[in-house]
């Protein structure tokens, strides 16, 4: 009699258990304050237990959504959104247990990555000691916008890809803006001005990290040129475990000679810097993004892969293509930020994002040459930045088709006798007239010897010679670490460091 009380007592706190490990559990991006992506097919998924109904009720139609897990639990659906409006809406979610999502809003959603200039946050604190980005005092005492909703994915690495993330969805207010990306707030409060829908803003990124942390290990090994990134990981991973088993040996010769009891070693343990692995960050902080239906991405890195610029050149596309192909969302708006002038910097890196601009489909990219500091690798003009982001985004994905979203860009050349005449695109109403000469061009013939030059405006083309040099060949503009160059077109939007020539240059090598 007492085995079989004792018998029922186990069966019912198993069903108990089994009963919690049944209910809905939602990712992190599922939750109250969600932005959803206006007038599509969005997708909502989750995890229960196998076979089980869901039943799926949402605020702005009547009839419910009913789906059934897999054999593993898993479940996603794709539901029909309206056209945005400020109108909250709630979604219920219901099976063993309910789920109320509250305070939904229908808008546009934008994924905003990269490195350390991304995830910049409005306002910097340590300790007593504040900073931030231009005026961030009164940027967060404006920030008062219940329409803009934030997420930041907490950084985290992984050696396979992960379902969730850690983080949650947050109005917009002046406490909320203060440790959240300042260019993607500043992009997204650009946008909501002009569209007058709700924004959401997914924020994933890691300050000193490299593309190829971003990108998925099937298309870093699919691909011969990424070899050389994966073998370095493999040597920097087996010189840390050198310098482990080497702190372990010194800690305990060290207390062995001292013979004391909670001895304390001065010794400093050896630390892995795992954010910056091929494939790590890709597996923990965006693969378990793409369920998320988006309109598109903001993207702001580069200063990580400067020593290897060459190989950006195919590695960047590569990921961009990956992420595409992973969210099947087609060749959704991929924008990004063109390095700032810093002496730690290089030009090769900005080429290679000039190259990308122009090569991958559906991108454009941001110029900072104007905004940069020479020796802070964090210039804190994050204004500039996401209002010409948003630029872009309102010209080509937003329907604004005249509005100018770019600086000028070369575009070929014409050799006249002594001098070069330079083409460019996004110059239809003409250069800004500058207050001094045209700086930072320079000029060279076949022997690749350049020399500074003198540059006039004439027109809508740049004419670019120097005494020095009879029979020019080349043209190179603003093409070094910390260039200072004043041309802009009418719009005053800068124009883009480039060069004419395909000489090579030393970080060109792979």
């Amino acid at each position: 009699m007492i085995y079989l009380k004792k018998l029922s007592l186990l069966l019912i706190v198993l069903g108990f258990k089994l009963t919690l490990n049944a209910q809905v559990k939602l990712p992190a991006l599922v939750g109250d304050n969600m932005v959803l992506q206006q007038n599509s097919k969005v997708n909502l998924w989750g995890w229960a237990a196998p076979n089980e109904k869901i039943n799926i009720q949402l605020g702005w139609q009547n009839t419910p959504v009913e789906i059934i897990t897999d054999l593993n639990g898993n479940w996603k659906t794709a539901v029909s959104t309206p056209v945005g409006n400020e109108k909250p809406y709630d979604i219920t979610i219901e099976a063993s247990n309910k789920i109320i999502l509250k305070n939904i809003l229908i808008g546009e959603v934008w994924i905003c990555s990269g490195q350390s200039n991304m995830y910049f946050p409005v306002e910097k604190e340590d300790g007593t000691w504040k900073t931030g980005v231009k005026n961030y005092e009164e940027e967060i005492q404006n920030a008062n916008f219940p329409s803009i909703r934030l997420f930041t994915v907490l950084t985290k690495a992984s050696q396979k890809p992960l379902e969730d993330v850690t983080g949650s969805w947050a109005v917009c207010s002046p406490s909320s803006i203060k440790t959240f990306s300042a260019v993607a707030y500043f992009f997204g409060r650009d946008l909501y001005q002009k569209l007058k829908v709700p924004i959401g803003l997914i924020s994933s990124s890691w300050g000193g990290t490299k593309a190829e942390a971003w990108t998925s290990q099937t298309v870093l090994e699919g691909n011969t040129d990424f070899l050389p990134l994966l073998e370095q990981d493999a040597k920097n991973e087996k010189l840390f475990q050198e310098k482990l088993e080497t702190y372990y040996a010194d800690l305990k010769k060290e207390r062995i000679a001292n013979n004391i009891e909670g001895f304390k070693s001065q010794l400093k343990k050896p630390k892995k810097e795992e954010n910056k692995t091929s494939y790590v960050l890709y597996n923990a902080m965006l693969h378990p993004l793409v369920n998320y239906t988006m309109k598109g991405v903001i993207w702001y890195q580069g200063e990580s892969n400067a020593e290897k610029a060459f190989l950006y050149r195919s590695l960047f596309p590569a990921m961009v293509k990956s992420w595409r192909d992973d969210w099947k969302q087609g060749d959704f708006p991929f924008y990004f930020v063109q390095i700032a002038p810093h002496k730690g910097q290089n030009p090769d890196i900005r080429e290679a994002q000039l190259i990308a601009s122009k090569t991958i489909s559906n991108t454009g990219m941001v110029v900072t040459t104007d905004v940069g500091n020479a020796t802070n690798i964090h210039p804190i003009d994050k204004q500039t930045v996401g209002y010409r982001l948003a630029l872009i985004a309102r010209a080509k994905t937003y329907g604004e088709n005249k509005l100018v979203y770019s600086g000028p860009i070369y575009n070929h050349l014409k050799v006249k006798k002594d001098k070069i005449q330079l083409f460019f695109d996004n110059v239809d109403s003409g250069f800004k007239k500058p207050s001094e000469d045209l700086k930072e061009f320079e000029i060279a013939g076949n022997d690749q010897v350049f020399y500074p030059a003198e540059a006039k405006i004439d027109g809508k083309m740049i004419v670019v010679s120097s005494s020095k040099v009879k029979n020019p060949t080349a043209v190179r503009f603003a093409w070094k670490a910390v260039p200072e160059p004043n041309l802009f077109n009418n719009e005053n939007l800068p124009a883009s460091p480039f060069r004419t020539d395909d000489w090579e240059v030393g970080v060109q090598k792979k």
